[in-house]
């Protein structure tokens, strides 16, 4: 067995540790760069949605709005995949062993790379058929599809950014990924203007525009692991994985990526019952669902860096760490939930207008009506994420599952029931609800989880 070594400190290396210290203070500060980069990320697609509604108008807006949750489905399960590879990096990582980090690693971009082409063959044939079956309106069904094609065929690069993003957190290294994402975002703002604005390819050139941009992403994630990262550059010797760890890989990444798949199956079956609210309300919630998106980062960020911490953990056999990171990460998620419960009584309707470039009341109301109402939930959701992280980096692959296939039930009742008869409020209480019973699952199995809570010898 050999021993990871730790690396000299700089700039280009700054790695967190998480297996020894202040466990908040470590946490936050591997968190932080996540948050950003997460931030960043999600402005590929909000600039996107800004530069749409306000140089092609409110029906231009509702077409990518009417196929967001297809998106979500395709580049869900690849961003599932990676995670899913980059915990058992990180448990091989905080093992010390570095022979086991690097065959990780070359198993890791063979599964990777089948599973992202898998994605796009499969989309590339059913994505117009889906668009028919949501019921998607007539007068957006071409433009939606201009839209979710180009995103379809660009799958395997934003899966090979998030791939090599992760296995840089795995080793602790959170920062590098957020600088080469600062970069290609102003890049993608630039593409956006010049290929709707100035090209005129209309909805076509944000999606050419995002996939252009995470591309450079990946060249230069690449290039730096290739240069500064050696300890994830598998040799010769390496490229033998074993059926073993193929099993565990495609495993773990299976069950993450079918986990982030039927929850975004959840958000496509939501979407038919919103496709049949009249395209300003499909516009609203786009912009509210863009505004979600940004303000529940701090969430899913804590989320993230929590996954690696467990799995270094994990790694390391130190279930009392554990046990005391999970209790730090649900208090943060209370004090996410009151910073959002003031941002948005103050500022809702402001941001639906600055995001939407609407000026429809339906749009403005509908869209900051649910944010408002989401907010107080904010608590909830963290500790779902949270413990549905952890429990897939302690190993367990079936039961974090189960919940989403919790939130998929609650999707599709509400969608035949509740959406037909209280439209539009239906749809925002959906979720939270729906968080709820979730959250109290999660929990409930993370309680019985015999690494971290192991049951005393009689």
């Amino acid at each position: 067995m050999t021993h990871a070594q730790p690396q000299k400190k700089s700039f280009f290396n700054m790695n967190v540790d998480l297996m020894h210290g202040p466990i908040l203070k470590s946490l936050l500060l591997f968190m932080l760069p996540i948050l950003v980069s997460n931030l960043f990320q999600q402005l590929y697609n909000t600039v996107d949605t800004m530069i749409v509604g306000n140089v092609l108008g409110d029906t231009a807006l509702a077409a990518i709005g009417s196929c967001g949750s297809i998106y979500e489905l395709l580049v869900g399960f690849g961003i599932g995949i990676g995670n899913g590879l980059a915990i058992v990096a990180a448990r091989s990582y905080g093992a010390q062993d570095e022979d086991l980090l690097k065959r990780t690693v070359t198993g890791s971009i063979v599964i990777g790379l089948i599973a992202s082409l898998v994605i796009t063959a499969a989309g590339f044939l059913g994505l117009r058929p889906l668009l028919q079956l949501l019921d998607t309106p007539a007068e957006i069904l071409e433009e939606a599809y201009s839209y979710i094609i180009v995103i379809d065929l660009g799958v395997i690069v934003m899966f090979l950014y998030n791939l090599c993003a992760g296995l840089l957190r795995a080793i602790g290294n959170s920062v590098m990924p957020l600088v080469f994402l600062l970069i290609s975002s102003a890049l993608n703002v630039g593409l956006d203007l010049w290929f709707i604005a100035g090209v005129g390819m209309g909805v076509r050139g944000a999606a050419v525009a995002t996939v252009i941009a995470q591309g450079i992403s990946v060249v230069l994630c690449i290039l730096y692991v290739l240069a500064k990262v050696r300890i994830l550059i598998p040799e010769k010797k390496h490229l033998a994985v074993g059926s073993h760890l193929y099993w565990e890989l495609f495993s773990q990444s299976i069950s993450m990526g079918l986990m982030s798949s039927i929850v975004s199956a959840g958000s496509v079956v939501l979407q038919y019952g919103i496709n049949g609210l009249g395209t300003l309300t499909i516009a609203g919630h786009t912009a509210a669902r863009k505004l979600f998106a940004f303000t529940d980062m701090p969430l899913i960020s804590m989320a993230n860096a929590g996954s690696t911490f467990v799995s270094q953990n994990r790694g390391a056999n130190q279930p009392d760490r554990v046990r005391r990171g999970m209790r730090q990460m649900y208090l943060y998620s209370v004090v996410v939930m009151v910073t959002a419960v003031v941002l948005m009584n103050f500022g809702a309707q402001w941001m639906v207008q600055l995001i939407s470039g609407s000026s429809e009341s339906i749009v403005l109301e509908n869209g900051a009506r649910y944010l408002i109402w989401n907010a107080p939930f904010y608590a909830v959701l963290g500790v779902l994420l949270c413990t549905r992280y952890a429990l897939q980096s302690l190993g367990q692959k079936v039961l974090p599952l189960f919940s989403s296939v919790i939130e998929l039930v609650g999707k599709v009742i509400f969608v035949l029931v509740f959406i037909p008869k209280f439209q539009y409020n239906a749809v925002i209480l959906c979720e939270p609800i729906i968080w709820c019973f979730m959250a109290l699952y999660l929990v409930l199995v993370y309680l019985h989880e015999p690494f971290v809570f192991p049951k005393k010898k009689k």
